[in-house]
């Protein structure tokens, strides 16, 4: 591939991916700034690494998953650096209430990140990017139904693991 070449088909890649990644990301974080941060971030390591991505009728499945990936280092970052305030009076309702959904969103992220491929995929693009199941299926090149059914599957089998754990 040319130089030339190579800018002119991450144009056309950015171009048609970036409302989708920015969504995703805003999903993911429920943040709009930080979501635009990340999806520039997203775009830069993607134009670095552009000669990986080998199907560009997955461009999307690929850049969701350099999405995620920044995410998640930024979170990690996030956690490390977070200073703690010396003089906040908080109570210890106001410290649960969000500890409580921290751990059941870690909780439903690990069961989420644990299920096998297609399904934490297909569940993934539907929730997190509001992608129709029709445009997953032709990302993934099969079906409308399957993509219904997989999702299904999916919901399934996250919700089973889900309760797994509120019977221990």
């Amino acid at each position: 591939m040319k130089g030339g070449e190579k800018v002119t088909d991450f144009n056309k890649l950015y171009e048609n991916n970036y409302r989708f990644i920015l969504r995703y990301l805003t999903k993911l974080c429920a943040d709009g700034s930080l979501a635009e941060e990340l999806t520039q971030d997203t775009f830069f390591k993607a134009y670095i690494n552009l000669s990986q991505l080998r199907d560009e009728s997955k461009a999307a499945t690929w850049l969701c998953s350099i999405a995620k990936n920044a995410y998640y280092a930024w979170y990690r970052e996030q956690k490390r650096t977070l200073p703690l305030e010396d003089n906040a009076a908080v109570s210890e309702a106001d410290l649960a209430e969000p500890l409580i959904d921290r751990e059941l969103s870690k909780a439903l992220m690990k069961k989420l990140h644990a299920l096998d491929e297609p399904y934490k995929e297909v569940f993934m693009l539907s929730v997190f990017a509001e992608m129709p199941l029709k445009e997953i299926s032709e990302l993934f090149g099969k079906s409308e139904s399957w993509a219904r059914v997989t999702f299904y599957r999916a919901k399934k089998k996250l919700s089973e693991r889900l309760n797994e754990n509120d019977e221990m």
